[in-house]
């Protein structure tokens, strides 16, 4: 018969993966931000730190650009595209309607230069180019881009085009994007620079990247701008002090200066307000658990990630973690396979809980230690 063993855990103060279960932190003061929808999260934890109408639909614009190089990054990773690569400019793609970088159907354009078109220029002739060099068309590239959504767990999220225009079918969350945002951070590090650009000229013609806080604030790095008439000014931005990285949104925003404005007030309140601390690392021994009808009679358990939380500063002393494990557990036991569940607390309130995996692979111990450990285990 198994039973439940429960253990407190010391912390040994050292990316979240997806399989979390995740509870947010209430914040310190109260906020309020001039935008129909935003969100702060912190990059290393993925906890939100502050939000509103998070799952609220909304009309993503030239937000979707993100999903967009995303897609293409993945093609250049995968090498059926590549930066030099000559792309053929359609006169679908020339003719396409809101910001441009201005591509011609006579003159030569490489992947690369797309790139920083769409990117720093928002070119939406760009964006078809690209989809059309990836995919064949733009409605076969856009199912790419649905996939990849729910791949990453976009669960509110649906794209009807690769350039943002309006459509009744293409809509998000300030959730989904930060999904999507802290996976172009983590997923592509050597194409996410890109989104620090401040300038780009292609044809003659010099654009600015739209995000003016890549001029006011030293520490942003990205990531992008959006604007149609429906969804107001949008701003996705991250920002990174020392070590620690944030992501905010802003979506609905009556003007590109409010924009700026409400996404820097929301990254400054994230830095000030909290700290990010990194509790375990990835695969580090957090403790032994005995083991029945092994090689050996232990084994060694821990994290398959780096586990951090943010918290409100100065509560960092007041979390809790307790570990739960099935007992008898019985050999053999393979490196990764899930063992137990460490269940966190802040002043009594449920914050994450992390699966315990084995660290090592054990065997099944021969004839006779097995026979000796079932004798033992109907004393227990």
């Amino acid at each position: 018969m198994k039973r439940l063993f429960s253990l407190l855990l010391c912390f040994v103060a050292l990316p979240v993966a997806a399989q979390q279960t995740k509870y947010d932190v209430v914040p310190p003061p109260s906020l309020s931000v001039a935008a129909k929808s935003y969100i702060l999260t912190d990059f290393q934890s993925g906890q939100t730190l502050a939000g509103l109408n998070v799952r609220e639909r909304v009309e993503p614009a030239s937000l979707t650009k993100l999903m967009t190089a995303h897609v293409v990054f993945s093609a250049l990773q995968q090498k059926r595209i590549t930066l030099t690569q000559a792309v053929p400019v359609s006169d679908r793609a020339w003719r396409a309607q809101g910001s441009r970088m201005f591509i011609e159907p006579n003159r030569s354009v490489t992947v690369d230069e797309l790139m920083r078109g769409m990117i720093v220029q928002s070119g939406n002739d760009a964006c078809i180019a690209l989809a059309e060099a990836v995919a064949g068309s733009e409605s076969a590239f856009v199912q790419m881009m649905n996939k990849e959504a729910a791949r990453l767990g976009m669960k509110n999220t649906r794209f009807a085009n690769s350039t943002g225009l309006t459509h009744p079918d293409h809509y998000t969350t300030v959730q989904d994007l930060a999904l999507l945002a802290a996976a172009m951070i983590r997923d592509f590090p050597e194409y996410y620079p890109l989104y620090s650009l401040r300038e780009y000229t292609y044809n003659k013609i010099t654009q600015p990247n739209r995000n003016r806080l890549l001029w006011l604030d030293p520490n942003v790095d990205g990531l992008k701008t959006g604007h149609t008439e429906a969804a107001g000014y949008c701003l996705i931005t991250s920002a990174k002090r020392g070590d620690r990285r944030l992501i905010s949104i802003v979506m609905g925003t009556a003007s590109d200066n409010m924009r700026t404005m409400e996404s820097q007030r929301l990254l400054n309140y994230g830095f000030q307000f909290y700290d990010t601390v990194h509790l375990y690392q990835k695969e580090r021994e957090v403790t032994a658990i005995q083991l029945w009808k092994g090689a050996q009679n232990s084994l060694k358990t821990g994290f398959g990630y780096d586990v951090y939380f943010s918290l409100p500063k100065g509560q960092a002393d007041k979390l809790k973690a307790r570990m739960e494990y099935k007992q008898p557990l019985i050999a053999p036991i393979s490196a990764g396979q899930k063992v137990g569940m460490v269940k966190f607390t802040l002043n009594g309130k449920p914050m994450a809980e992390h699966p315990l995996v084995a660290l090592e692979t054990v065997s099944a111990a021969n004839f006779f230690g097995r026979a000796w450990d079932s004798v033992q285990l109907l004393f227990n």
